[in-house]
């Protein structure tokens, strides 16, 4: 433990002195705006301060604050109290405002925001893992996931006490690394009598001070950790203005002290000290992807790069989506149907007031060694957040939520759906999931919600989530059967998937010929060193920050020319005779939707044109594999990129505009 802070008179005056310099300086105006009438009748009041603010102003502070958080801190809030105070008094005599006298604020926090100072670099910023003895006492800031939310209680902050023999009065705090203890000294400490040698004290009624508690757990980053690695977890301690500000499944980067808790006393078990990290700053990321932050520069890469494919859009689209699993050769539809699904639609309202998710999901069906794992791989990488499980290690409650028992109260722990909440959950292997555990993710792959009731616990928890699924037909694949038949999933089930792939593995000499040849070019490739332009330009990074930039900037709306194609073309499989009834339901025209309002961001635009609504309605072509109206549907594994993909949509058009019939009735096409 570290040595407790030990200052002069003269070194204590000249330290607040100088905290009182730096609010001064950096937060007077901040402090006004607490003076003001809180129409939320608010206790607590946060002011948040900068540390690296703080340590251009005053790096000696900043150092002493790092090593001795839970004084300096103390200082802090007393130094707020004080300009709050001294505030209040001249706004108390000024009367030129009538009506608009202030509210004395009593409890004013100092928090430290350490966004952007050297307190999160790798080297000052541990993972929870790696979290030390050394560590302890000084001012940490940790980076994770909230994967359980307690309720808010009640804690006692301080008492008074009064000694029997000589009346002197002392304030106690409770300690809460032991439990929220209360010990009292051995004998008076009074300072007038040089200590009465009392040892008989006298509670003070109505002197408690009571704070709000709650606890949450964080666990490391899953996509930070290496293979085989377990993601550790630490309990995070919030109090007063903290408490309830984060929720299951939020990435958060929380600044405190690190400390440490007894473990509760049970028979015939060892009692230990458990790390725990008492917060003072709460951050949610959530939105605030740092690994994502897009310089001006890039952007105008993106914008070049559309100028210069303007004459040749589908080229610049196909140069894209070869950064898409380069290793793997050719699969232009399933490397086209990872992208859509990643950039996703628009999440709309509808009259009622119902919300229309803009999320698709997808499920790769297909034989052994097709490359199914792969993309979900890859394409876990080029999301922002993602978890990745498999079929036979996930049950309902780790898909959903848990409910946990911890010091005699019932918790809810997210699941892997939760902790995916606005990013891509990729599930390996969907077939080898029971009956029971596929049906508890029905709701939150269209309602985008799951509704628990668990030991007393009922609640809905939001699951924006992207279903990217991978599974193996059963036995032989049979052309003439439904998706149903071949995968044993439910027709419920499979409706909800935008996107159903089918990989199958025939024997063509050709084909094969091909692929070993582009195999080995590229290990010859490899060893010279050569890439090609877009595999340069298209690269991992430079994916995932076009896939981020699109979403955020574009909100795609339809055209009338691709309302009538996409009606039209739902029109035709509705009366189809050998419609698959699993699929064509209500909930396709809403995929052909979404995945043209992807293609829409994916081709760098703001309005659905006729050319999106086509794209869309070959992807959906590949999976009909009973009544598709183009020829090239079917098996999506040989699908190649083409020499000339916009002389070739051309030709695709006419022919699905021809067999849609809507060349002649409408005058717009």
């Amino acid at each position: 433990m570290p040595p407790p802070m030990e200052f002069a008179v003269d070194d204590l005056e000249e330290l607040e002195s100088r905290i009182d310099n730096f609010l001064k300086r950096f937060h007077s105006d901040d402090l006004r705006r607490i003076l003001l009438p809180d129409p939320d009748g608010k206790l607590h009041f946060p002011l948040v301060i900068d540390f690296a603010e703080l340590l251009d102003f005053d790096p000696e502070v900043a150092h002493i604050l790092y090593d001795y958080p839970k004084d300096v801190l103390e200082l802090f809030d007393a130094a707020a109290q004080r300009a709050l105070d001294k505030f209040d008094a001249a706004a108390r005599r000024d009367k030129s405002k009538p009506g608009d006298e202030p509210i004395e604020k009593k409890f004013v926090h100092v928090r430290v925001n350490t966004s952007g100072s050297p307190l999160e670099c790798p080297e000052a910023c541990p993972s929870i893992g790696k979290v030390r003895v050394k560590h302890r006492g000084t001012l940490l800031t940790l980076k994770g996931t909230v994967i359980r939310s307690g309720s808010v209680k009640m804690i006692e902050g301080e008492r008074t006490y009064e000694c029997r023999k000589c009346k002197y009065r002392f304030t106690v705090h409770p300690e809460l690394e032991a439990g929220n203890r209360i010990t009292l000294p051995a004998s008076c400490k009074s300072k007038s009598s040089k200590g009465c040698g009392g040892g008989t004290f006298q509670f003070i009624q109505d002197t408690i001070i009571c704070h709000d508690y709650q606890e949450i757990k964080i666990q490391e980053n899953i996509q930070l950790l290496g293979v085989g690695s377990i993601p550790r977890s630490m309990p995070v301690i919030l109090m007063d203005d903290l408490v309830d500000i984060v929720k299951a499944g939020d990435d958060v980067v929380v600044t405190g002290r690190l400390s440490a808790k007894w473990s509760p006393d049970i028979k015939d078990v060892r009692s230990n000290l458990d790390p725990m990290l008492i917060a003072n700053f709460v951050r949610r990321t959530n939105e605030l992807k740092s690994d994502l932050d897009i310089p001006v520069e890039i952007i105008n890469t993106f914008e070049e790069f559309w100028a210069a494919s303007r004459a040749t859009p589908l080229k610049g689209r196909n140069s894209i989506l070869k950064g898409i699993c380069p290793q793997i050769f050719g699969l232009f539809t399933v490397k086209l149907a990872v992208a859509l699904t990643l950039i996703g639609g628009v999440q709309r309202v509808d009259a009622s007031g119902t919300k229309v998710r803009g999320e698709p999901h997808m499920l790769l069906v297909g034989d052994p060694g097709t490359g199914k794992s792969q993309f979900l791989k890859f394409a876990a990488k080029l999301s922002n957040r993602s978890v990745i499980t498999t079929g036979l290690g996930s049950t309902s409650a780790g898909l959903t939520v848990t409910a946990v028992k911890d010091g005699g109260e019932w918790m809810l722990e997210a699941g892997a759906l939760v902790l995916a909440d606005g990013g891509l959950c990729c599930i390996d292997e969907f077939d080898s999931m029971r009956e029971h555990d596929r049906t508890t993710i029905h709701e939150a792959m269209e309602q985008q919600t799951i509704s628990i009731a668990k030991a007393g616990l009922v609640t809905t928890l939001s699951t924006r989530t992207t279903v990217f699924g991978a599974t193996n037909p059963k036995g032989q694949y049979d052309p003439n059967e439904s998706l149903s038949v071949n995968t044993t999933l439910s027709g419920p089930l499979l409706s909800r998937f935008d996107i159903v792939l089918v990989l199958l593995d025939k024997k063509d000499r050709d084909w094969d010929e091909i692929v070993s040849s582009h195999i080995l070019a590229e290990n010859t490739e490899e060893k010279k060193g050569k890439t090609g332009d877009a595999e340069v330009m298209w690269t991992l990074s430079m994916l995932r920050r076009y896939i981020h930039y699109v979403k955020q900037q574009f909100k795609p709306v339809l055209t009338k020319e691709a309302e009538i194609v996409i009606s039209s073309y739902y029109q035709h499989q509705r009366q189809s005779g050998a419609r698959n009834a699993a699929r064509t339901t209500v909930r396709m025209l809403e995929s052909l939707i979404r995945l043209a309002q992807a293609h829409a961001r994916l081709m760098f635009r703001n309005e659905v044109t006729k050319l999106d609504a086509i794209a869309a309605i070959l992807c959906i072509e590949s999976s009909m594999t009973t009544s598709a109206i183009v020829d090239t549907a079917g098996n999506a594994l040989q699908s190649n990129f083409t020499e000339n993909p916009d002389q070739e949509y051309i030709k695709q058009e006419k022919k699905i505009l021809t067999q849609l019939g809507v060349i002649e009735n409408s005058p717009l096409l």
